[in-house]
């Protein structure tokens, strides 16, 4: 079985509704790192030198490369990441390889014979 990892860079407030959505979709679990920043396109306005932009959480989901595309789709659906600029990102990476993971390959199983 090869995996890939989606990343994804989300609004905070959107955090549990875009993993209950890759949940939804495939995922088995996932990583939070809450506080993380980052600038776009046009650069973070600001207020007296406080910056006015909303918290960023990253969102870590190891996936069967098979569900990899749904998931994603679905995430930045939730996200709104085409209708609403600003407000994420999600992408993937090719894994080589990755230990831990033999309970989620049992479950994975008949989920991705039915996905094939």
């Amino acid at each position: 079985m090869h995996f890939k990892l989606i990343i994804g860079l989300v609004e905070d407030d959107k955090t549990d509704k875009i993993m209950n959505a890759a949940r939804e979709a495939g995922a088995t679990g996932a990583t939070v790192i809450n506080h993380a920043r980052g600038e776009g396109l046009q650069k973070t306005k600001t207020f007296f030198g406080l910056t006015l932009e909303t918290q960023r959480d990253m969102l870590l989901f190891l996936v069967e490369e098979h569900l990899c595309r749904r998931i994603l789709e679905k995430i930045a659906m939730v996200g709104e990441f085409d209708s609403k600029p600003g407000s994420g990102i999600a992408f993937q990476i090719d894994v080589e390889d990755a230990v831990g993971v033999s309970q989620q390959i049992r479950s994975l199983n008949d989920v991705v014979e039915e996905t094939l």
